[in-house]
C-alpha cells in the first residue's frame, strides 16, 4: 500500500503512480520478486502435495487434486475436446495457478500487491507462451495456408463478405485476441487495487484529521473490508477466464472447422 499523502490539508487520492513502486535493490522490483516467489510457491504446493500420495486424500491432497481437476476437467477437456486436451494439461493448469497466486499477493498481508496489475507480466504470459502455442499447434494440424484459412475465412460467409470480413478476422485471431486476453486480468487487477487503496487511505485520512470526519472513517473501513471479499473472488475468476480463453483459443486452433 502506498503511504497516505496530505497536500495542504486535503486527502490526495491514489493513483497509476502508486503502482510503480521504487526498486528493492539495483534494478529489481517488488513485481519481479513477487513473480518468482509465485513460481516457488506452485512449485512446492504441488511437489508437497503429490509427494505421500494416498487413496483418501487428505485435504492437502485434496485441494491439489481439485486444482487439478479444474484445470484438467473443468478448462482443458471442455474447450479443447476429449480428443486433443491432454498433452496441453500442464500448460493450463500451469498458466492458472500462477495468475492465480499473482493475482492473489493483492489480498496478502504485508504483499498487498497484484502482480497482474503491471500490464507487463499479463502481456508476456499472452504474448510468449499462449499465443505462440495456440498458432503453432493450428499451422501445424492445417498447414500455412490452410491455417489462414481456417482463421480467417468462416466456411458459412457468402463470398462477397470475405473481402471485409478476411482483414477483420486476421486483425482479431493474430493481434487483437492475445492483447485483449491480457488486458482482462490487467484491467480487473489495477481497478481493484486501485478502489482498495482508495477507501484504506481515504478512511485512514479521515480517521486523523480530527474534527466530525472521525465518524465517517469506520464506513470507508468497511468497504475496504467488503472490497476485499469482492476483489479475492474477481482474483479466482480472473484466473479462471484467463485460462479458460486460452484453452479455447488452442481448441479453436485446432478445431477442423472454424
Amino acid at each position: 500500500m502506498t503511504t497516505m499523502v496530505l497536500a495542504a490539508g486535503e486527502f490526495v487520492a491514489p493513483g497509476v503512480k502508486d503502482f510503480f513502486l521504487p526498486p528493492i535493490f539495483g534494478e529489481v522490483t517488488k513485481p519481479m520478486v513477487l513473480v518468482v516467489l509465485s513460481i516457488f510457491i506452485i512449485a512446492a504446493f504441488f511437489l508437497a502435495a503429490s509427494r505421500n500420495l494416498k487413496l483418501v486424500p487428505g485435504k492437502f491432497q485434496f485441494l491439489a487434486e481439485s486444482l487439478y481437476d479444474v484445470g484438467r476437467n473443468g478448462i482443458a477437456r471442455e474447450q479443447i475436446g476429449s480428443k486433443d486436451f491432454k498433452p496441453f494439461i500442464p500448460l493450463i493448469l500451469t498458466v492458472f495457478t500462477f495468475i492465480l497466486v499473482n493475482n492473489l499477493f493483492g489480498i496478502i498481508p504485508f504483499v498487498q500487491f497484484p502482480t497482474m496489475s503491471h500490464i507487463g507480466f499479463p502481456l508476456a504470459v499472452s504474448l510468449l507462451v499462449i499465443y505462440p502455442v495456440y498458432h503453432f499447434v493450428g499451422f501445424k494440424r492445417h498447414g500455412f495456408l490452410g491455417y489462414l484459412k481456417h482463421q480467417t475465412m468462416p466456411p458459412s460467409a457468402p463470398w462477397f463478405v470475405l473481402p471485409l470480413l478476411i482483414p477483420i478476422e486476421f486483425l482479431q485471431k493474430f493481434i487483437l485476441n492475445p492483447l485483449t486476453l491480457a488486458l482482462r486480468v490487467f484491467a480487473a487487477m489495477f481497478a481493484g487495487h486501485l478502489l482498495l487503496m482508495v477507501f484504506t487511505l481515504a478512511g485512514e485520512a479521515l480517521l486523523f484529521s480530527g474534527g466530525v470526519t472521525v465518524v465517517v472513517a469506520p464506513i470507508s473501513f468497511l468497504f475496504a473490508i467488503a472490497l476485499t471479499f469482492l476483489e479475492a473472488l474477481i482474483m479466482v475468476l480472473q484466473a479462471y477466464i484467463f485460462a479458460l480463453l486460452s484453452a479455447g483459443y488452442i481448441g479453436a486452433a485446432l478445431a477442423e472447422e472454424h
